[in-house]
Formats: C-alpha cells, structure tokens, sequence
C-alpha cells in the first residue's frame, strides 16, 4: 500500500511540474499574440492602401492592358510588372504552404495542410500529376510534411521570426517571383491560417501570380465598394508612364500580399499556442484532482486498515 501511495504521489508532482511549464508556455504565446496583434494593426492600414490602389487599376482594366502589351517584352528584372503580369498555359503551379517551425501548436499545421492537400487534389484534376505542383514551404512543419510524401520541394525557408519584419520577408517574395519568371511555375497560390480570434482561425488559398484584374478583385477585405451594374470604371492619366507606375506599385503588393500572410499565420499560431497550452493546463488540473482524490482513499484505506490491526491486536492481548 505504501508503494501505491508513494506511486501516486510521484504522478502528481510529475503533472504538476508539467502543469507549470504549459502556463509558462501559454504566458509566453499570449505575450507574443499581443506583440503581433499592435504590429499588425499598424501594417494592416499600408496593406488595404496598395490593395485599393491595385483593385482600383484592376477596375480601371489597366492592369489588362498592361498585361496583353507585356507579352511581347522581356525584363532582365524578375521583380518586374512584365513578369508578375505574365500569362501563360498552366503547366506546373506554385503552392507557397506557411507552416510553424515548431510543434505545440494545436491543430495550426494539421489544418493548413490537410486543406493544402485538398487543394493539391483540385489543382491536380485539372490535368496536374504530383510532379506538376512547386511547393515552397515557409516553415519546417510543412517541408517535412511534403517532402515525405514524394513533392517537389522548390524553396525553403525556415526560422521565422515571431513578429517577423519586412525587411524579412522581402528575400522571399524575390526568389519565389524569380521562380515564376524564370517559369518554375506558371500560377502561384499561397496557403496559410487567418486569425479570426483567439478561438478561432481559417484557411486561405489566395492566387498571388500571374497578377490579373480576377485574382485581385477576388481577394476579400479590399476596403472597396463594389462597382454598381452599369457603372463606367474610372480611367486615368498615367505619369509619367503606365508601365513606370506598375514598375512600383506591382512589387509593393507582391510583398505586402506574402508579408500580410505571414504575419496573419504567425497570429494565428500565437492564438493556437496559447490555447493549446490553456487547454493542457486545465486538463493537468484535472489530472491531479483525480489523482489526489485517489491519494486520499488510499491513504484512507492505509489508516483503516492500520486501525483495524490496532484494534485487533488490542483485543488478542485482552
């Protein structure tokens, strides 16, 4: 019996020392989540100025003129609008999967992988075999999940900061744009989990290139009215040239599109950390309530029965 108990004890301060270590873990994911929450409402205001500016050449069918002249130019610069704009017969297509480097996380990567599968499985009915799809894995999570199952692994990248910088992501979205002009891909999407709540994330699957007025009028959260039946789109007089001003403004939004998801997933993974964590401590609390309760009747059946003795050989000596 004394063994039992001693057994018993040892399983609670093991929870609770476990206990401890997931409320230090969940301090740490709330802290981050409220680190990159203030970072990313201040971005969040540059980010709905170049998409309106994008949806409003988009409706402006500037960005299809554009597209239809570039056909015959070349560019020597990968980060060119020539390139971003480029339309081609779609042979292998570009997944851009964000993923955490670690694990803890709940169900963050199962989630933006099984649905990445599903996506792989739509684009493939299209006439696409498994070799025909680029991954370009942003987190260690998602590489190894691709590269056990036999993908093609075009880019990696791992080590994300925890409220990552611009400055960061712009390496990225240079060599995954230089991978499509170079035409490792022919149609990019990027895959990743949007923070809606604590509680709370969804999938996305954005088209991010070619850059055409579809893809962009898709995209959700523009800050814009819809255009009404009937309404004339605006034109405008470009300065100094059409082609001068998508030279800017194109590769603004490339970088804002990759760099607005990776800060969305990195909030997401924050919030489902911090969960996780929340979720393991309050089942440790349950744990060791079980547990102490099983301590106390086997202890109070050590007493009774160390009672019983007493008195039966109390009652033999009388």
């Amino acid at each position: 019996m004394a063994g039992s108990l001693q057994s018993v004890k040892r399983r609670i301060n093991s929870t609770k020392k476990t206990q401890q270590i997931t409320n230090a873990m969940q301090m740490v994911s709330t802290v981050k989540l409220n680190q990159i929450q203030r970072h990313t409402a201040s971005y969040q205001v540059y980010a709905a100025k170049i998409r309106s500016v994008i949806t409003h050449l988009a409706k402006s069918h500037l960005l299809d003129s554009i597209s239809v002249s570039s056909s015959s130019k070349k560019s020597d610069d990968p980060m060119s609008s020539l390139g971003m704009l480029q339309q081609r017969p779609v042979r292998k297509v570009g997944i851009v999967v964000i993923t955490s480097d670690r694990g803890l996380v709940g169900s963050y990567n199962s989630t933006v992988l099984k649905q990445t599968m599903t996506l792989i499985d739509n684009v493939s009915k299209a006439d696409n075999k498994k070799d025909d799809i680029v991954i370009l894995a942003i987190g260690s999570t998602g590489a190894d999940f691709f590269k056990q199952r036999g993908f093609n692994i075009g880019y990696e990248y791992q080590g994300v900061n925890d409220v990552p910088k611009f400055k960061e992501v712009r390496p990225i979205v240079q060599a995954i744009v230089t991978m499509f002009t170079n035409g490792a891909f022919d149609k990019l999407y990027v895959c990743y989990n949007h923070f809606v709540n604590t509680l709370t994330s969804e999938f996305r699957a954005e088209q991010m290139l070619p850059i055409t007025a579809e893809n962009v009028g898709d995209l959700e959260n523009d800050g814009l009215e819809e255009a009404k039946e009937g309404q004339i789109a605006p034109a405008y007089d470009a300065e100094p040239s059409q082609d001068a001003i998508l030279e800017v403004v194109l590769p603004q939004y490339a970088e804002s599109l990759v760099y607005g998801a990776i800060l969305d997933a990195k909030t997401s993974e924050h919030a489902s950390s911090s969960t996780a964590m929340k979720s393991a401590s309050d089942n440790a609390d349950d744990i060791i309530s079980s547990l102490q309760l099983q301590y106390n009747r086997a202890r109070q059946s050590a007493i009774t029965t160390e009672i019983t003795e007493i008195t039966g050989a109390q009652a033999a000596l009388e």
